[in-house]
């Protein structure tokens, strides 16, 4: 009994630590409903997050190097990585924890129908959350 309590309390503060510190910046409109469902899931999953609402975020794009091809919605920079649009916030624990070389961040391009923040009954469609590289390059990081 006291093994398995102390595992679950060494699980525990692993993933305290991994969030430890984990603030998301994310740039969004003032007026997308999407965003601010994604903003939702990322805290009820332990992030905090600081909401930065601009009229266009193209600039904050290019900045951080996102493609078309590789554009949603919204963009979130959180120790020093891009999450573009609707990337789940599991992926983003695994991101902050593996911490993978050469990659610059991750991406979910478009609006996938299911995706945190982008809900619709019991539709979901298939997509795929992208790592992108520090060249640009892109790579599958997890499929949904």
């Amino acid at each position: 009994m006291k093994i398995k309590f102390l595992s679950a309390g060494l699980l525990m503060l692993v993933s305290m630590q991994v969030l430890a510190g984990s603030n998301i910046t994310v740039y969004k409109s003032p007026t997308c409903g999407c965003c601010k469902k994604w903003i939702t899931h990322l805290e009820q999953n332990g992030f905090k997050v600081k909401s930065v609402d601009m009229q266009s975020v193209t600039s904050k794009k290019i900045e951080f190097g996102i493609t078309p091809m590789t554009a949603s919605c919204h963009t979130g920079v959180i120790d020093g990585y891009v999450v573009e649009g609707h990337v789940p916030a599991k992926d983003i624990k695994r991101l902050l924890k593996e911490k993978p070389k050469g990659i610059k961040g991750l991406s979910v391009p478009g609006m996938p129908i299911g995706s945190p923040g982008m809900e619709q009954g019991d539709r979901k469609d298939k997509y795929d959350v992208l790592s992108i590289d520090k060249n640009g390059k892109t790579s599958v990081f997890s499929s949904y």
